[in-house]
C-alpha cells in the first residue's frame, strides 16, 4: 500500500537498480509532488510509455510500469500482492518496521480486505459479498436520487456553485452513510475521518498528515466499535447489521474486519468517488462537444461514466509487492521489490485505446483500468457507477447551463488525484 517509507524502503530492491543509469522519472517529467505534473501529467506519462515503460524510481523506491498491457497482466499475477506479511516479516523483507505510534492506522488498515492476500482476502470477500450484493445496491438507487435532487434543490438558481464543496463531496457521503446505517446526527463526523485517513495513502507523507491519519483511525475505530455494539443488539435495515449477521461456511467476520470494512467502504467509496466525479465534470466542461452528446443522447451514461473515468483517472498509482521475481518489459525485478503500477498511464496507453486523448462517451469496449482488475478489482464498482450516472444525468437534466467560471486548482496530492474546487455557472 501506498504510505510512509521507512530507512531500508529500497533494500530489496536495490540489488536490480540500474547503475551508472542517469534517466529516471523525474528526468522525464514525472514529479508527484510538482503542482504542473499534478494537473496534467500525461506528457510525462507518454515520455515513460515510449521511452522506459519500467524504470527505476530512486524517489520512492519503486519500479514505475506504465503500459496498459504491463499492468493489465500484473494486477492478475499471483507472484504480486497487496502485502508480503503473509509470506514474510519486515526483516525478512528488507524493510524497516512501521514507527509504533503507526500501529492504530495499520491495524484498521489491515483489518480491511484491500491489504490482505489470500487465503484471508478470499474468506474476507465471500463474507462481505453475502451482504453488499447487487440487489443491495440497485436498492438504494430511489434513495440516491432523492439525495441527488436534494442536493441540486439546494444551489437550484443560486447562480454560481461548486460543484465539489456543494455536489461532488456530500453525495457519496451521504450514501455511504446511508447503506452503513450511519445516523444523520453523525454523518458530518466521517468526510473528516476519511480525509485524514487517505493521507497515509500518499507517496511519502510527511509526519504531520501520518499523525493526522493515527488521530482519525483511532477516532473512526472507536465510534465503529460502538455503533457495531448497538447494531448487534438492535439489528436494523444497514450494512452494518448485515456484516455483523453474516455467517458462510462456519466463518463470520471479527469485530476487526467488520470495523476496517466498513472504513474501506468509506474511504474507497467516498475519496475515489469525489475525484471521479469533480474530474468528470471538469473533463466535460472542457469538451464541449461531447457534453452537448451526452445531454441529448441519455443512453450514453452508462459507457460515458467508464470513459470518464479513464479519461481523467482519480486513482492513477496503485502499489503491488514482488513476492517472487517477475520480468516486465525485459527488465527483472527481485522478490522484495516494490512496483507502482500507473493506471493514469495505462488508461492514455494507445496500444490499448484507439484515439487515447480524444474522449469518447460512447466508447465500447472500454479496456479502462479505473477500478483495477484481478482478485483485487473494486468491490463498490457498482455502486459507484450507479451513484455517477445518476448524479451526472440528474444534474445535465435539471441544469440547462453549466459553464466554468475559473481554471480550477488541483490538490497537492497524486495518489488521490482530484480538484480542490470546481466553481460553475448554473
Amino acid at each position: 500500500m501506498s504510505g510512509v517509507r521507512t530507512d531500508g524502503a529500497a533494500a530489496a530492491a536495490a540489488a536490480a537498480t540500474p547503475t551508472g543509469s542517469a534517466i529516471t522519472p523525474l528526468g522525464l517529467g514525472f514529479d508527484p509532488a510538482d503542482a504542473g505534473f499534478i494537473a496534467d501529467p500525461y506528457p510525462a506519462y507518454r515520455r515513460l510509455r515510449d521511452e522506459h515503460p519500467v524504470l527505476w524510481n530512486p524517489a520512492t523506491g519503486q519500479w514505475l510500469i506504465s503500459r496498459h498491457a504491463d499492468i493489465d497482466r500484473l494486477l492478475r499475477d499471483r507472484r504480486l500482492g497487496r502485502t508480503y506479511l503473509h509470506q514474510a516479516t519486515h526483516a525478512e523483507f528488507g524493510r524497516a518496521e512501521p514507527p509504533r505510534w503507526h500501529t492504530p492506522f495499520r491495524e484498521l488498515n489491515d483489518a480491511g480486505m484491500l491489504d490482505r492476500e489470500p487465503p484471508d482476502h478470499t474468506r474476507l470477500r465471500r463474507l462481505v459479498l453475502h451482504a453488499f450484493t447487487p440487489p443491495t445496491v440497485d436498492a438504494m438507487r430511489p434513495r440516491i436520487q432523492g439525495i441527488v435532487n436534494a442536493l441540486i434543490d439546494g444551489f437550484a438558481g443560486a447562480g454560481e456553485v461548486d460543484l465539489i464543496a456543494d455536489f461532488a463531496e456530500p453525495l457519496p457521503v451521504m450514501v455511504i452513510a446511508e447503506l452503513l446505517g450511519i445516523p444523520d446526527a453523525d454523518r458530518h463526523l466521517l468526510r473528516p475521518w476519511s480525509g485524514d485517513i487517505c493521507l497515509m495513502y500518499e507517496l511519502n507523507p510527511p509526519e504531520a498528515s501520518a499523525r493526522r491519519a493515527v488521530k482519525a483511525s483511532l477516532e473512526f475505530s472507536a465510534y465503529l466499535r460502538d455503533l457495531l455494539r448497538q447494531r448487534r443488539a438492535r439489528p436494523g435495515d444497514d450494512l452494518i447489521s448485515a456484516l455483523a449477521a453474516v455467517v458462510d461456511e462456519g466463518d463470520t467476520l471479527t469485530e476487526a474486519e467488520l470495523i476496517g470494512t466498513c472504513v474501506l467502504l468509506l474511504n474507497a467509496g467516498h475519496e475515489a468517488s469525489v475525484n471521479g466525479a469533480g474530474n468528470g465534470w471538469w473533463t466535460l466542461l472542457r469538451n464541449p462537444a461531447e457534453l452537448a452528446r451526452l445531454r441529448g443522447e441519455p443512453g450514453l451514461f452508462p459507457t460515458g461514466i467508464v470513459e470518464l473515468l479513464r479519461f481523467d483517472t482519480p486513482l492513477p498509482l496503485f502499489e503491488r509487492w514482488v513476492l517472487d521475481p517477475i520480468e516486465v518489459g525485459g527488465v527483472a525485478i527481485p522478490r522484495g521489490a516494490e512496483v507502482a503500477l500507473l493506471f493514469g498511464s495505462a488508461n492514455r496507453d494507445p496500444a490499448a485505446f484507439e484515439r487515447a486523448d480524444v474522449l469518447d462517451l460512447a466508447r465500447d469496449p472500454n479496456r479502462s483500468l479505473s477500478f483495477g482488475a484481478g482478485i483485487h478489482y473494486c468491490l463498490g464498482a457498482p455502486l459507484a457507477r450507479l451513484e455517477l450516472e445518476i448524479a451526472f444525468e440528474t444534474l445535465l437534466r435539471r441544469v440547462p447551463r453549466l459553464e466554468p467560471i475559473e481554471t480550477p486548482r488541483w490538490k497537492p496530492t497524486f495518489v488521490l488525484r482530484g480538484l480542490e474546487a470546481l466553481r460553475v455557472r448554473v
